[in-house]
């Protein structure tokens, strides 16, 4: 199976990593914004202008979009989508079902499998929720995430005007978690940005706080920080998080209650995405053999086809 990568941050990165240690893949393909010539990659892929894709459709059975959810997949999927296979890790959740949208017309029109929002929330975490919820009917959902560094929302901070870098801390709060007493998601949240000289600290911070669908109805702490320090202590990408579905059954005085658990504690937080993205490539070549063609989710890839083993070696392996 011959993938491509369009772009080369810490997600592209992983990707590249991840197709090292699936001997049934081989990234053929980088695709970049930048000057193919300044970057220095781990593989033998060709590092491609992305202004050369097109002529690429033929030579590559799945794409993987690395940009960021705040900019850049909602105009890559649907636009990638006319020409390859694609798989995407859009992890704006409110935004999903539009997304799902413009993707499912775009892949159907050209006979393509879009799989969107891959990853571990959205991608693993969802998929659990579902299967939680199907089990356990008479019951509440809680989500926490960290403590750890949220990739999208760090890069979302990073396209405000004046904002050199930044890192999005998410932490749960440890008594909420403890009680898991409803449904909201009770998580403070700090960031650390590294702001351009000169810019206006107070309207980045107002930026920060008040940007819809990333922090808006979170609680929020902004901390300026200098680059230096951002080098020295912010450079690692760990995170984490869980998903519990508590849920009651029997009847009238015999009553139980049921705690369903998925947890996951992450060193590399892209790292750990990108494989999960890489398995999803494996299910989108799959099923664009079947000749299925559309935008899917995690709900709609059967589970053994993310994987290189045969049928009957699962079976034996893992039932």
């Amino acid at each position: 199976m011959k993938l491509g990568i369009v772009g080369y941050g810490n997600l592209g990165k992983g990707v590249e990593l991840a197709v090292k240690q699936n001997s049934d893949m081989e990234l053929v393909a980088i695709f970049t914004r930048r000057n193919p010539k300044d970057l220095k990659i781990k593989s033998d892929a060709k590092v491609v202008s992305v202004s050369e894709i097109e002529n690429w459709k033929d030579k590559i059975d799945v794409l993987i979009l690395c940009g960021g959810s705040a900019t850049d997949l909602p105009e890559q999927t649907p636009k990638y989508a006319k020409m390859f296979n694609v798989v995407d890790s859009f992890d704006t959740h409110a935004r999903i079902p539009e997304h799902f949208a413009n993707v499912d017309k775009a892949a159907n029109e050209a006979g393509k499998i879009g799989i969107i929002s891959i990853g571990w929330d959205p991608g693993l975490f969802s998929l659990n929720r579902m299967y939680a919820n199907a089990i356990l009917t008479n019951g509440k959902d809680y989500t926490f995430w960290g403590k750890g560094v949220s990739q999208g929302h760090s890069d979302a901070v990073r396209r405000i005007d004046g904002v050199l870098d930044a890192r999005q801390y998410t932490i749960p709060v440890e008594a909420s978690l403890k009680a898991v007493k409803n449904c909201e998601n009770p998580n403070l949240t700090t960031r650390h940005v590294v702001a351009a000289d000169g810019a206006d600290k107070a309207r980045i911070e107002k930026e920060i706080k008040e940007m819809p669908n990333y922090f808006a109805d979170y609680d929020t702490t902004v901390h300026f920080i200098t680059a230096e320090e951002m080098k020295k202590n912010h450079s690692g990408l760990p995170h984490g998080g869980c998903v519990i579905r508590t849920g009651k059954t029997g009847y009238g005085n015999n009553i139980h209650n049921h705690v369903i658990e998925y947890n996951i504690k992450l060193d590399s937080n892209p790292e750990f995405t990108t494989c999960v993205l890489v398995a999803f490539a494996r299910a989108a070549y799959k099923m664009s053999k079947e000749g299925l063609s559309g935008a899917k989710t995690i709900f709609d890839v059967p589970p053994a086809y993310l994987s290189s083993k045969s049928n009957e070696e699962l079976r034996k392996l893992f039932l």
